[in-house]
C-alpha cells in the first residue's frame, strides 16, 4: 500500500495535503505539483512510502531543482512511484542511458565463450554489465532535511514508520495524520 502527502511550510507552520500521484509521470511533474502547493515558493516536501518497503522524500524550494532521498533504491525501482524518483542522475547514470550500455556488449571481435586476451581484465565486462543495476539501500541527498531538524544519520536509520518520524521532527505530525 502506498501513501503520498505534501507538506508545505508556511508562515503559520506546516500544511499537509494528501496527493494523488496517478497523473504524475516524471520528477518534473512531481516538482510542479509541489510548487503548486506553495504559491509563496516556500519549502514543500513530498513524502512517499510503500508500506514495509521504502520511503522517499522530495524537497522543492521555489524554482530550485528538487532534492531527493530514497531509503531503498532497489525496492523503489520495483514501484511505479519509486521509478519517478530514481532518475539517472540520482543513480549515477549517464542521462538517457536506457539500459543499452555498449561497453557491456562484446564488440571486441571475440566469440561468446572465447577467453579475453591476457591484456584485458575479465571483471570489466561484469562491471559494465551491472552499471545499470539499482543499488540496495539508500540513494540521494541524505542531508535533504538537515536544516529542518532531521540529521543524515537519523534519516538513514529510519525504517518502518519513517514518514511519521519525519513529521514529528518537523513539528508536523498532527497535520500529516489528518491526511493519512
Amino acid at each position: 500500500m502506498y501513501f503520498a502527502a505534501l507538506l508545505a511550510r508556511t508562515e503559520d507552520g506546516w500544511e499537509a495535503s494528501d496527493t494523488e500521484l496517478d497523473d504524475v509521470e516524471t520528477l518534473s511533474d512531481l516538482a510542479d505539483l509541489a510548487r503548486e502547493a506553495s504559491p509563496d515558493e516556500d519549502t514543500v516536501l513530498v513524502l512517499i512510502e510503500q508500506e514495509d518497503g521504502w520511503f522517499g522524500v522530495v524537497r522543492v524550494d521555489g524554482e530550485e531543482d528538487p532534492r531527493i532521498y530514497v531509503s531503498d533504491a532497489a525496492a523503489a525501482s520495483r514501484s511505479s512511484y519509486g521509478e519517478i524518483l530514481l532518475t539517472d542522475e540520482l543513480l549515477g547514470r549517464e542521462p538517457g542511458n536506457d539500459g543499452a550500455d555498449l561497453d557491456a556488449l562484446d564488440l571486441d571481435g571475440t566469440e561468446d565463450g572465447e577467453p579475453d586476451g591476457p591484456d584485458t581484465d575479465a571483471d570489466d565486462g561484469a562491471a559494465a554489465g551491472s552499471a545499470d543495476a539499482v543499488p540496495h539501500g539508500p540513494v540521494g541527498d541524505a542531508q535533504v532535511l538537515e536544516d529542518l531538524g532531521v540529521s543524515e544519520k537519523e534519516l538513514r536509520s529510519m525504517t518502518e514508520d519513517a514518514l511519521s518520524e519525519i513529521a514529528e521532527a518537523l513539528g508536523a505530525s498532527e497535520v500529516l495524520e489528518t491526511v493519512r
